[in-house]
């Protein structure tokens, strides 16, 4: 080998050795991954009721704030649902109403009925002493046989009277007890009617589709006189103000990385700008484990795989391209480990 040789193949060496302890300082220092890309939450909007749609409040990919109408349906039908039980509400009670006065007029009779028979019970016991006073002045001469039979004839009628305010007043207090029993039924129609209109009010308001949250809406599939379904999906709405990255690193770089790390991310389509971010957490299984079919080892056909961890790192907000990038794009995830 002549020196010149020597010379590129010390050079190369030389290369070989920088470029070695440079990507083994590197690795010192960061944990990186491409497999990565901004995430965000994503919600289908749906009708809960059925119906014809009236209008139409938004086009795609405009920004929507929470609580926005986006789709009105025409709500005559549920309209009239909920004031028919409202009138079966105010029916129900008026009913409890009545129920209520009749079972006062039940108790103000049943207090009646107790007060006579309390006199009866005292006429009664004045006309017993009367009779068996008369009783011994009869066996003694003093009263004629007519006499003692009329006071006889008052006692035992003042006692037949009393046995026939004691049956009323008991057939009174039965009253009472089926007028309460009454009343507890028509109290549980006039809850059940509540709950009707409740329902029915409910049903009213989802003519009006609004908007979970703020973002942006798409994927529009609703037109004026479309008729819809219960759980037909009419469009996406897409939090645009919260952004994170998911990033599957391999199990074999986890180690040294702890939640609250700070990480630079470079977004593929903004190759000259870096977001700053921070570790959040890491996935409580690996990728495959969250698959349509998760692999079995079990089968007999086992071969080693190096596994992904998704974790999440939120982005900073503060980011001049952080306005301008959008969910689904790849990134490259650099993880400061000290």
């Amino acid at each position: 080998m002549n020196k010149k040789n020597k010379i590129i193949v010390g050079v190369l060496a030389l290369v070989v050795i920088m470029v070695s302890v440079g990507f083994y300082v590197y690795s010192l220092r960061y944990e990186d991954t491409d497999d990565a890309q901004i995430d965000t939450d994503i919600t289908a909007v749906t009708s809960r009721v059925s119906g014809y749609i009236e209008q139409v409040n938004f086009e795609d990919n405009v920004f929507v704030n929470a609580g926005d109408t986006l789709i009105v349906l025409d709500d005559r039908e549920l309209a009239l649902n909920e004031a028919r039980s409202k009138v079966s509400l105010e029916n129900a009670e008026a009913t409890l109403e009545t129920t209520k006065e009749n079972a006062r007029s039940v108790e103000q009779s049943g207090a009646s009925a107790s007060v006579r028979v309390e006199e009866l019970r005292i006429r009664v016991k004045n006309a017993t002493k009367d009779f068996d006073r008369y009783s011994k002045m009869y066996s003694n001469g003093s009263v004629t046989q007519q006499e003692f039979d009329k006071m006889r004839t008052e006692k035992e009628t003042l006692e037949k009277q009393l046995e026939a305010a004691i049956l009323s007043e008991k057939e009174i207090h039965a009253r009472i007890e089926a007028a309460k029993q009454q009343i507890a039924v028509s109290a549980t129609v006039v809850k059940q009617r509540k709950i009707e209109l409740d329902y029915a009010q409910l049903n009213h308001s989802y003519a009006y589709i609004t908007a979970p949250f703020d973002g942006k809406v798409s994927r529009k599939n609703a037109v004026k006189g479309q008729l819809i379904q219960v759980g037909q999906a009419l469009c996406s709405i897409i939090a645009t103000n919260d952004l994170w990255v998911t990033a599957n690193f391999k199990e074999t770089q986890i180690k040294e990385m702890k939640p609250g790390m700070n990480v630079e991310i470079e977004v593929d389509a903004f190759p000259d700008d870096i977001i700053k971010g921070k570790l959040t957490s890491f996935s409580s299984a690996t990728g495959a484990k969250f698959s349509l079919i998760p692999p079995d080892n079990a089968t007999g056909n086992f071969v080693k795989v190096v596994q992904r961890v998704p974790v999440r790192i939120d982005l900073d907000k503060s980011s001049p391209i952080y306005g301008s990038i959008t969910p689904g794009m790849n990134v490259l995830v650099k993880v400061i480990l000290y």
